[in-house]
């Protein structure tokens, strides 16, 4: 064999190698692309679906709710008791001493900064998830001014505390923003 035809099969051997490479990549991208595409609806349909997305938040517009007054919005099916508190209440509220409460937790905690006059928290009693009685005026306040499960006798403070009964911990705080000094988003 000559030097000139070990040099010819050489460089056919070579380009053999970058054709065969050339093939086992785009073989490999066409694969990758191929199982992406597959792969996608399957992880995509896993996404909540758009009237979910629309029940994980709610807008409450508070300037309708004069001092003293509570309303209830539901939010992702629960009932979250909006109050708007009077100076008395949130006294009342600060004042107590924490080492008597099962649930230990300052009135500043269950509240944001600068506006303590906003109560906001999901509606449900924290012992067998009834609602407790307290949005209306009419209603039963319990032992602390606040709210009372009747059907095991819960006692909440006018911060949602609990103060008597089995429940417990106290009412839950949902994550909420203002928006403006009188719009909130829960959620």
């Amino acid at each position: 064999m000559s030097e000139d035809d070990t040099k010819d099969n050489k460089q056919g051997h070579e380009d053999g190698e970058t054709r065969r490479d050339f093939l086992y990549l785009t073989a490999a991208a066409f694969g990758a692309v191929g199982a992406a595409s597959f792969a996608w609806p399957l992880i995509d349909q896993m996404n909540p679906a758009a009237d979910t997305l629309a029940l994980s938040s709610t807008e409450v517009d508070l300037a309708p709710i004069e001092e003293g007054q509570s309303i209830t919005v539901m939010w992702r099916g629960k009932p979250v008791f909006v109050r708007h508190r009077t100076a008395k209440e949130i006294e009342e509220a600060k004042a107590v001493d924490l080492t008597v409460l099962r649930d230990k937790q300052a009135d500043s905690d269950r509240v944001q900064e600068g506006k303590e006059k906003w109560l906001v928290m999901v509606g449900i009693c924290t012992h067998l998830g009834c609602v407790p009685a307290g949005q209306k005026d009419t209603d039963v306040k319990g032992d602390y001014d606040g709210w009372f499960c009747p059907c095991h006798g819960s006692h909440y403070d006018s911060s949602g505390r609990i103060r008597k009964g089995p429940a417990p911990t106290n009412l839950e705080i949902p994550e909420y923003t203002f928006l403006s000094d009188t719009l909130i988003k829960i959620g």
